[in-house]
């Protein structure tokens, strides 16, 4: 079996990683092509995963329309090259349409209900799509579902142990309680009419968090001003599970951090005015609390942080969750050995 795989955010390389161990394991090539965001060329180096770099991307609606021919075109070019037997990618527009014009199977995941202009591109082109069960949107028959999230992909207690030295190399003291802030750059195709958190609000909520006795540490996607860089986080990309992992909370825009948090254990302040299924399953299971404006954060935060033992509710959420479901990796691999047979 030879696969195809399209990477065009850092969440991504954790989706597939352990994949690409099971495929290579069992005699299968791999190719990965991998967009320039963030940390993903730095989190496939660390993994030591061979990549095809297929640029930043655009921003605004006609730059993301010319990378879409430029990134789509690239794939085609890879792929005549090493003539796969099928494509996977992370809802990605690109890897669907070059995989369609070549003939191939292209497997889509999906677990994000907002992100409806890459929708619109690759779901035409994808032969299946492969959501977690919490998904709200019907995409029609070649929709499939999972009991799950894509998280537990890289972050099921099969295959993640968490790692202590994170709380060396930061320099933080035994039982030492910490906050993990994550600011988003709202540059996404799903951002467009989007945005985050106010400079006022997040310093008053710095300010808050320090008097409640907690550390503060800060990743962003964008560069942060000069009063909040006294907090940057300063880590390998790798281990941004392992310093989640001993949080006492996090807070951010981010919904990817989030649901890692909801399966570490680790409670979690999702605030974005954009939603998703698998969000509103973990805030049901009580893993995380959703809020859509600065305002409702105002008024319940502090509450919400005072509530005794919570981190350890949550944990325990966590592992009831968690040891009854098993990790997507097995499920996504025989599908592409399905669909590479057809």
């Amino acid at each position: 079996m030879r696969v195809l795989i399209d990477i065009g955010h850092p969440a991504h390389v954790h989706y597939f990683k352990f994949l690409i161990q099971k495929i290579e394991q069992n005699m299968g090539v791999v190719k990965v092509v991998a967009r320039e965001k963030e940390v993903s060329h730095s989190l496939l180096k660390a993994y030591s995963i061979p990549f095809e770099n297929r640029g930043k991307g655009g921003t605004g609606i006609i730059g993301k329309f010319i990378y879409l021919l430029k990134a789509t075109r690239f794939i085609k070019k890879i792929a005549r090259n090493f003539n796969p037997d099928i494509v996977l990618s992370f809802a990605s527009p690109y890897a669907s349409k070059a995989a369609y014009q070549l003939g191939i199977p292209h497997l889509a995941l999906d677990d994000t209900e907002h992100a409806n202009f890459a929708r619109k591109f690759y779901l035409k082109y994808t032969t299946k799509v492969l959501t977690p069960k919490s998904f709200n949107i019907d995409l029609g028959p070649k929709h499939m579902r999972f009991d799950g999230f894509m998280e537990m992909c890289y972050l099921h207690p099969s295959v993640y142990h968490p790692n202590n030295n994170i709380l060396n190399e930061l320099h933080l003291i035994p039982n030492e309680s910490f906050v993990v802030l994550r600011f988003v750059s709202f540059q996404a195709s799903h951002d467009i009419g989007q945005s985050g958190m106010s400079y006022t609000f997040k310093t008053e909520l710095i300010a808050m968090l320090e008097e409640q006795g907690l550390k503060v540490f800060i990743s962003s996607e964008a560069e942060i001003p000069e009063q909040f860089k006294k907090y940057k986080l300063s880590i390998a990309p790798e281990k941004m599970h392992d310093l989640l992992f001993h949080a006492f909370c996090f807070i951010g825009e981010g919904a990817t951090m989030a649901s890692e948090c909801a399966m570490l254990g680790t409670p979690a302040i999702y605030i974005n005015s954009l939603d998703a299924g698998t969000l509103q399953e973990q805030e049901k299971l009580g893993l995380i609390k959703g809020f859509r404006s600065e305002k409702e954060v105002k008024d319940k935060l502090k509450n919400w942080l005072l509530v005794p033992n919570r981190k350890i509710k949550t944990r325990q959420i966590a592992a009831d969750v968690l040891f009854k479901l098993k990790s997507p990796t097995d499920l996504i691999y025989n599908h592409l050995k399905n669909l590479s047979h057809t």
